[in-house]
C-alpha cells in the first residue's frame, strides 16, 4: 500500500486572487427594453422600488432564478427590466453592477441621463 502525500495550499489572507486591481473584461449594458435604475427602497420580500433611467418609479422584483445570488442594498445601481404589461409602474431586477463597472459606464456615456434627473 502506497500512501501519497498531498500538496498544502498556500495559505491566502482575504479573498481569492490577492489582486488588489480588479480589471473589467465585459460590462454588461442595457438592450431592447432593459434600463439602468438606482435601488431607492427595499419593500420586503423580493421586492424594492426602483428609480430609472427614463424617469420612472417602478416596483421591482427580484425573479426566483436570481433570488438566491443577486443581493441588493439601498443605493445600488443595477438593471430593470420593465413588464410588457405594467412597464412604467412594474420590472425585474436583471443584474447589479459593481462600483468598477459604474465607471465604466459613466465613462462611456451610459449614465449621462444621471445628471438631467437631479444627481438621482
Amino acid at each position: 500500500m502506497a500512501f501519497v502525500k498531498k500538496k498544502k495550499k498556500p495559505f491566502r489572507k482575504g479573498k481569492k486572487g490577492n489582486n488588489s486591481e480588479e480589471e473589467v473584461f465585459r460590462v454588461r449594458t442595457p438592450r431592447d427594453k432593459e434600463v439602468i435604475g438606482i435601488l431607492e427602497q427595499r419593500l420586503g420580500g423580493s421586492r424594492a422600488k426602483v428609480r430609472c433611467i427614463d424617469g420612472n418609479t417602478r416596483v421591482c422584483r427580484i425573479p426566483g432564478r436570481l433570488k438566491r445570488h443577486l443581493w441588493v442594498r439601498e443605493g445600488d445601481t443595477i438593471l430593470v427590466e420593465p413588464w410588457e404589461f405594467g412597464g412604467d409602474e412594474k420590472g425585474d431586477i436583471l443584474f447589479k453592477y459593481r462600483p468598477i463597472q459604474i465607471n465604466w459606464l459613466k465613462k462611456n456615456g451610459y449614465l449621462d441621463k444621471l445628471k438631467d434627473l437631479d444627481e438621482f
